[in-house]
C-alpha cells in the first residue's frame, strides 16, 4: 500500500523496547518514525481505502469505502509509515450535508443541535495491528481533533462504535453514551453513539500530553497525545498549508 507524499501535518519517533523471555533488551530496541498527512490525492486515497476495507471486512462490515475525493465538511487523515499506510480517520464537519451518525441517531444529534452545540463526527477509523498501535491511535485522534476543535471551532464529538467497544474508548477518551445500541445500516452492523466534550480533551492533553512515561498510570490515550508545544506547530502547519478541506 504505497502513498504518494503529500505535505506532513505532524510527526512522531516511537522508541519501542522489545521484551525476549520477558525480560526488556537495549540489543532488541527499534524505533518506528510515522507521519500523518491528509488523504488527499487519488494515491493517498486509494492507499487509505485498501486498509480501511481490509479491516472493517474482517470485522465482518459491509459497504465501508472513502469518497472519491476530499471534501470541506469531510477530512480524511492517514498516518504512513516508510510510505505504508497504518492507521486513519475521518473528520466529519456538521453543515448542510449533516453527520452520518443522524442515520441512526437522528433523535440524538438533533437534541444537540437544538442546544446550539456545533457537532462533529470521526468515523472510518481504521489501524494496522502493530506494535505502538496506541500510539499511532492517540496522535491520529490529536491531529483529528486539532483540526475540528482547533481550527474549526466545533464543540462536541460523536462516534459511532461497536458495542464490543465501548468500554475501551470511554476508558481511553472519557467518552459518554448518548444513544443505546440500534442498526447502522451504513455497515449493517450494531452500534453506540458514544460523545465527547472537546474541551475536556484540550484540558487532558494539556495534563498528559507529550508524556508516554505517565501511561502506566494514567490509563488513557491522553499520555500518548502529541505535546503542547507540538500541538502549537501542528496548528500552525495547518494554517499555512493549503489542501482539500481547509477553509478559504
Amino acid at each position: 500500500m504505497t502513498a504518494i507524499a503529500n505535505p506532513v501535518i505532524a510527526e512522531s519517533y516511537l522508541h519501542l523496547r522489545a521484551s525476549v523471555g520477558g525480560e526488556s533488551s537495549r540489543d532488541d530496541d527499534t524505533s518506528r518514525h510515522f507521519k500523518i498527512r491528509a488523504a488527499d490525492d487519488h494515491g493517498q486515497r486509494s492507499s487509505t481505502n485498501i486498509l480501511i476495507k481490509r479491516r472493517y471486512e474482517w470485522r465482518g462490515y459491509q459497504n465501508v469505502a472513502l469518497p472519491t475525493e476530499q471534501a470541506g465538511h469531510r477530512i480524511t487523515l492517514c498516518a504512513t509509515e516508510e510510505d505504508d499506510v497504518i492507521g486513519t480517520i475521518t473528520v466529519g464537519l456538521d453543515g448542510a450535508d449533516g453527520l452520518s451518525a443522524e442515520d441512526a441517531f437522528c433523535s440524538e444529534v438533533q437534541a444537540l443541535q437544538k442546544s446550539g452545540l456545533r457537532i462533529c463526527e470521526f468515523t472510518k477509523l481504521a489501524m494496522e495491528a502493530t506494535a505502538g498501535s496506541k500510539h499511532v491511535l492517540a496522535s491520529l485522534f490529536h491531529v483529528a481533533y486539532t483540526i475540528a476543535h482547533r481550527i474549526r471551532g466545533f464543540d462536541m464529538l460523536l462516534m459511532e462504535v461497536n458495542p464490543r467497544h465501548v468500554a475501551y474508548y470511554r476508558r481511553m477518551l472519557g467518552c459518554q453514551i448518548l444513544g443505546a445500541e440500534r442498526l447502522n445500516r451504513r455497515v449493517s452492523a450494531p452500534a453506540v453513539l458514544l460523545s465527547l466534550n472537546l474541551n475536556y480533551t484540550r484540558e487532558q492533553i494539556r495534563r498528559f500530553g507529550g508524556h508516554p512515561e505517565q501511561a502506566a498510570c494514567e490509563k488513557s490515550l491522553y499520555p500518548y497525545a502529541f505535546s503542547e508545544p507540538e500541538e502549537a506547530g501542528i496548528i500552525d502547519r495547518l494554517n499555512r498549508s493549503v489542501w482539500p478541506g481547509k477553509p478559504s
